[in-house]
């Protein structure tokens, strides 16, 4: 989810299980596209450079896969949620060789973008047609090196795949290095980013969190950054590269972690949990 961005010629619509999805063509970039479901932003793709990524958060979840490893190493990534398959691309082109598995319940929305923005030319790519939470527990046990968690209906992060035993079973299908990547959206004083925070690191000992300076300090709705580990993280780096982005953004570990999720309990299955919705203002309706 981001905020609605530039655009050309009238959009193309698609009716979906979750809604209609909107494709709009970027004027100024070649290649550029935007897929919105119901009005909210929910992937930029490029299909002339899969490594270009136009979304703040997008670029943070980037920077993550970079310093995994040695630079331009093959590995096994699951995504829990599609959309426009943004991240794949991306580590398609600047992974060769990595198998990767995308989990994404609606079928219309894959029909589209299938046939509009073409997976089938993504080496090592698949889509799953199945909800996040079947998709892992159908996985198994330490068959990946990433597991990234961006999915959205409509414009809120789905609370089943929030809770503590989601993430028990998304870090089960890690092996020992991998890494856990989460995309949460939350606004005023962040109660819910805090309470995902919070749950994360209590099943990661490694957690660190990144984004927009005025996102972190709850003063605007926006998206921000969970990366989670059982081994070490490359924090500095990952500092380094916020610090000195186009959009500069800031990364929270060790006490500074602690002290933003202070208070805020793990969510748990079987808890009445509601996602934080944006403001309309934030995708320009009134």
């Amino acid at each position: 989810m981001a905020r609605k961005g530039r655009h050309g010629p009238r959009p193309r619509t698609y009716e979906i299980a979750g809604g209609e999805a909107e494709l709009l063509r970027d004027a100024d970039r070649d290649g550029g596209w935007m897929l919105l479901v119901d009005g909210v932003p929910q992937s930029y793709v490029n299909l002339s450079d899969p490594t270009y990524l136009d979304f703040e958060y997008m670029r943070l979840m980037g920077d993550v896969v970079d310093s995994l490893g040695p630079a331009g190493e093959a590995f096994d990534a699951v995504h829990v949620g599609g959309a426009g398959c943004t991240l794949p691309r991306y580590i398609a082109a600047t992974r060769p060789g990595s198998r990767q598995v995308v989990l994404e319940p609606d079928a219309e929305l894959v029909q589209v973008v299938r046939e509009q923005l073409p997976v089938k030319g993504v080496p090592g790519l698949r889509i799953r047609i199945t909800d996040g939470r079947s998709g892992i527990a159908a996985l198994a046990d330490e068959a990946d090196d990433l597991v990234v968690m961006d999915a959205f209906a409509g414009a809120s992060m789905p609370p089943e795949l929030a809770t503590r035993e989601f993430v028990l079973e998304a870090a089960r299908v890690l092996r020992p290095g991998g890494v856990y990547l989460v995309n949460v959206a939350d606004g005023f004083r962040l109660p819910f980013a805090r309470r995902v925070t919070a749950t994360v690191r209590s099943v990661f000992r490694h957690t660190l969190l990144m984004g927009d300076p005025g996102v972190l300090r709850g003063r605007r709705f926006g998206n921000l950054i969970v990366a989670a580990s059982r081994e070490p993280l490359p924090a500095a780096e990952l500092t380094r590269r916020a610090a000195g982005g186009a959009v500069r953004a800031r990364l929270l570990e060790g006490g500074d972690l602690a002290a933003f999720c202070a208070g805020a309990a793990p969510l748990r299955d079987g808890e009445e949990i509601v996602a934080p919705v944006p403001p309309p203002q934030v995708f320009g309706k009134s």
